[in-house]
């Protein structure tokens, strides 16, 4: 039986995923990005987060959507911060 918990073997299937099929499953992408699958589901459902795609029943995240969406997104963090300085942590 598979652990789908341990992050080990999560970033090993990405890691396969990424080499043969360049699709990702919402828990794969979710691992991927260091996010929860239900933020995942619910950003989906509202029209959010990185471009999503149906394969039959499936629901399926291109890698390179994925990429494209993260960088996005810290450059969307980056963005109004003074040149030089760096992020708050809190």
């Amino acid at each position: 039986m598979i652990d789908y918990d341990d992050d080990d073997g999560a970033n090993a299937r990405a890691a396969r995923a990424k080499k043969g099929s360049p699709f990702l499953n919402t828990a794969q992408a979710a691992h991927y990005l260091g996010l929860a699958e239900r933020t995942l589901e619910d950003w989906r459902g509202e029209g959010l987060g990185p471009r999503s795609r149906r394969h039959g029943r499936f629901v399926r995240y291109h890698i390179d959507d994925l990429d494209a969406w993260s960088k996005g997104e810290q450059a969307a963090q980056d963005f109004g911060r003074p040149q030089g300085s760096e992020p708050r942590h809190v």
